[in-house]
């Protein structure tokens, strides 16, 4: 009886042996690919932690140097945050408070190019949008209308239409478009009812027209 448990154990090596032999490199190569891919991920959610920590700290420096009026220090750190970690959140978020400090020191086409690098690269679509905002009304301002009308014309998410429908009024009416104008008023005024005190400037805007827009017919589908 040992003997015949001995030969079946001795056979079932054999064909152990034999797939191993047929099979064994293709699975080692397997192994190798599927354990090298989770150590890859692994190494990889470490380093994206470590970047966001560091891209952290010069955000922090940014925030410093926007609070102390110091524009040199803005410029060059924000610099450095989009040469060293141009896919971090924080990098796209302190090229929005960047952009605010560079309008403020009327440097123009700074701020354009800045809110444009968050628009092309920001992986946050929120990010995205604000700056799309902030660049039409930076364009109004120069009298580009219908750049900035064509920004304004992407999707935008939900909570940003009110604002970006007061914005195209604001654009049509600088086109003398009076019609287009209180369309987008209207708009802006059904969006903005979780923003009562925004809403009442948009109202005032629509009385100054001539239109009580609590009495005034549904605005058209928006955009």
């Amino acid at each position: 009886m040992a003997k015949a448990l001995d030969l079946e154990e001795q056979e079932q090596l054999d064909q152990i042996k034999h797939f191993w032999k047929k099979y064994g490199n293709l699975i080692s190569w397997v192994l190798i690919v599927v354990l090298g891919g989770y150590a890859a991920w692994n190494g990889y959610q470490y380093w994206e932690r470590n970047q966001a920590a560091k891209a952290a700290v010069l955000f922090d420096e940014v925030e410093r140097a926007v609070s102390a009026n110091d524009l040199a220090r803005v410029q060059r750190t924000l610099a450095d945050m989009k040469d060293k970690f141009p896919k971090t959140l924080f990098a796209h978020q302190a090229a929005l408070m960047a952009a605010k400090s560079l309008h403020a020191h009327g440097k123009t086409d700074e701020t354009r190019t800045t809110l444009k690098w968050v628009i092309d690269a920001a992986p946050d679509s929120a990010y995205r949008d604000i700056a799309r905002l902030r660049l039409a009304g930076i364009l109004l301002d120069a009298g580009v209308q219908d750049e900035a009308l064509s920004l304004l014309a992407q999707p935008l998410a939900p909570s940003l239409k009110g604002l970006a429908f007061d914005l195209q009024g604001d654009i049509r009416m600088s086109k003398n478009q009076k019609d287009e104008a209180l369309t987008a008023y209207r708009n802006a005024w059904q969006f903005l009812e979780d923003i009562p005190d925004y809403r009442r400037l948009v109202e005032a805007k629509l009385n100054a027209m001539g239109v009580d827009p609590q009495f005034s017919e549904p605005a058209g589908n928006s955009k």
